[in-house]
């Protein structure tokens, strides 16, 4: 898979809104969709079909002047992928970028977590993969990266289109990154995340509540 592959994304209604909002999707290995919004300190909220349904059920929670409330619908629901199976979550809005790091150390412990996301706005676009609790390889642009391994994906990432240093990016061609950024977590999962399937999934929903302001 590379970037190629997920032009979906370009024509996709619902995820056009998602850019413009944020949006998280997070994949998360051999742990159960109740499971995973628990460790999310989520409170059931039932279940939705779709992701339309998904985005209608966080605009409910958004209402007028709710604009510094950070907290969340989550939709979880499982996919089959590279070893078994996987909790796909997402949500949309509210900035994208509630999936907090201590939730991710966790849900990876013994396993694996792979995320991307936007903050929506003028865009800021991120990739995060945990694997034993720890944060192995994270980026926001990909010529910088973090984590225990920053470089543990270069192999991979030029594969899928990235361009790994200022120069390639300057002289070489221009790639999607945020398809890029599909592909790769399917090359690190093996879930293979389409229109279709979010479109016809039936999530388990949480409620994740804003996080407290630190003292």
């Amino acid at each position: 898979m590379t970037a190629r592959d997920y032009a979906w994304i370009r024509s996709s209604r619902w995820f056009g809104y998602a850019q413009e909002v944020g949006y998280t999707l997070t994949l998360v290995r051999g742990v159960a969709p109740s499971e995973v919004l628990r460790v999310m300190e989520a409170e059931p909220r039932g279940t939705c079909v779709g992701v339309n349904a998904l985005i209608e059920e966080q605009d409910e929670l958004s209402g007028p002047g709710d604009y510094w409330d950070a907290s969340f619908i989550a939709g979880a629901f499982t996919v089959s992928g590279e070893g078994g199976d996987w909790t796909l979550v997402l949500h949309v809005g509210e900035g994208g970028m509630g999936m907090q790091p201590r939730f991710l150390e966790a849900l990876s412990d013994g396993g694996c977590a792979v995320v991307h996301s936007s903050n929506g706005g003028k865009p800021m676009y991120f990739f995060h993969w945990y694997e034993d609790g720890e944060l192995r390889t994270t980026f926001e642009w990909p010529t910088t990266r973090g984590g225990s391994t920053p470089d543990a994906l270069n192999s991979v990432m030029r594969d899928v289109g990235y361009a790994l240093s200022d120069d390639d990016w300057q002289t070489g061609e221009r790639v999607d990154t945020k398809a890029a950024a599909f592909a790769l977590a399917e090359r690190l999962t093996g879930v293979r995340v389409t229109e279709e399937l979010l479109r016809d999934a039936e999530y388990q929903l949480g409620y994740v509540p804003e996080e407290p302001a630190e003292e």
